[in-house]
């Protein structure tokens, strides 16, 4: 039996906010401003339910944010609902990492600050480093803070290789199309896929059930793809829910030959 070249994969999310499921549009979370947050989805169902439909169609590696106070009884609803199904990010601190990977996290994602520390806490292979950018010119530069806070820390090979010895995957958002759906960072995932040595899921504008194809193009299939607002699930219109992950498992399926 012959392997083939890896393929992208649809990787679900779950987003947390005030204990609900929601879908945000990126940058409008803002502690200083919340009236500036735009909503583009409140679900009805619990945030268990999610869970438990990505594990009935068994799609691994999904994520689960906390976005703000108030998530952690959802959070580990969530993680209760698959146990070793879903990856845990918002918050998370190298004091309590060992707690959500104890709840059923399968690894803890984690933003710059003290990366370190929490690497040597829980190990590299159950941490996750969420790279958030937003573009400046030909860069994408690495934000903080709910993405409020632009840093002078350029998202590159150099810097990608630096993080990858404390981690062992990357969760990039890009954070000016994040939540729009208007279509993902063409360029971003391109130069992804020449820079990343570590399983990457990009998310930001996925708006077709075609991107899911474009992102394994344009990256080699080294990078797999998070839907959110654009999801029947999440109340878009624009792909069905049922149809991507057909996809997905015909992408994955063709990796073995």
């Amino acid at each position: 039996m012959s392997t083939r070249p890896r393929r992208s994969i649809f990787r679900p999310c779950v987003d947390l906010h005030e204990g609900q499921v929601k879908q945000i549009v990126g940058g409008t979370l803002s502690d200083s401003n919340p009236a500036a947050l735009r909503t583009n989805f409140i679900a009805s169902q619990s945030p268990g339910d999610f869970a438990r439909l990505y594990k009935h169609h068994d799609l691994h590696g999904g994520h689960v944010i906390k976005l703000g106070p108030g998530n952690d009884d959802a959070a580990r609803e969530v993680l209760a609902a698959w146990p070793g199904g879903l990856q845990i990010g918002g918050g998370i601190t190298d004091t309590n990492a060992q707690e959500w990977l104890d709840a059923g996290a399968s690894k803890v994602i984690f933003s710059l600050e003290r990366l370190q520390a929490i690497s040597r806490t829980v190990g590299r292979d159950r941490l996750v480093v969420d790279v958030s950018c937003r573009r400046r010119g030909h860069k994408w530069l690495v934000a903080m803070n709910k993405w409020q806070d632009i840093t002078d820390m350029e998202v590159c090979k150099e810097s990608l290789d630096l993080l990858s010895h404390y981690c062992s995957e990357f969760l990039i958002h890009a954070a000016d199309v994040e939540g729009l759906c208007q279509g993902i960072d063409e360029d971003l995932v391109k130069r992804l896929g020449e820079w990343v040595t570590l399983p990457t899921t990009y998310a930001g504008g996925a708006k077709h059930i075609d991107d899911l194809s474009l992102v394994d193009r344009l990256s080699g299939g080294k990078v797999d793809l998070t839907y959110g607002s654009s999801l029947d699930i999440f109340g878009g219109t624009l792909v069905k829910f049922e149809d991507l992950v057909q996809v997905s498992r015909r992408l994955a399926i063709d990796t073995v030959g």
